[in-house]
């Protein structure tokens, strides 16, 4: 037996003037219910705290202003960091910049004394130890 079987059952025991009066009372409840609550008088009926609960979870203006102080503080401190980060990046560069160069200074004496030892061995020629300095001075 379903909800409706019950229900069909109480509605041919009263007159049909009752019938009509429930039937219009119970719809004026509903559309009360429904208008106040939506779907979840259909779940809940009257019984509801959920407009409490969801004033409780609303975040009020002294909340929001509480929070964007935080983020302003928060970003505050990330371009600190930031600064500190393209002060170091910097330093970085400058320190490379002076690798490079005393790097390819030492290559450049490296290889001007190989070839003046492959002059000495035999190996070149004194013609090509001129074009191998030359080649390194261009570079």
């Amino acid at each position: 037996m379903t909800g409706w079987d019950v229900m069909s059952a109480i509605m041919n025991s009263f007159p049909p003037i009752a019938a009509v009066l429930f039937m219009a009372a119970a719809s004026v409840v509903f559309i009360v219910g429904f208008s106040k609550h939506g779907m979840d008088f259909i779940k809940h009926g009257f019984k509801q705290n959920f407009l409490d609960e969801l004033l409780a979870k609303l975040a009020t203006k002294e909340d929001i202003a509480e929070l964007r102080s935080e983020l302003k503080g928060e970003i505050g401190e990330l371009r600190t960091e930031m600064d500190g980060l393209r002060t170091e990046m910097d330093g970085f560069r400058g320190e490379l910049e002076t690798i490079k160069v005393n790097h390819f200074g030492h290559l450049k004496n490296f290889l001007t004394e190989l070839t003046s030892i492959l002059v000495d061995k035999g190996v070149i020629n004194n013609e090509n130890k001129a074009r191998l300095d030359n080649q390194l001075r261009g570079m």
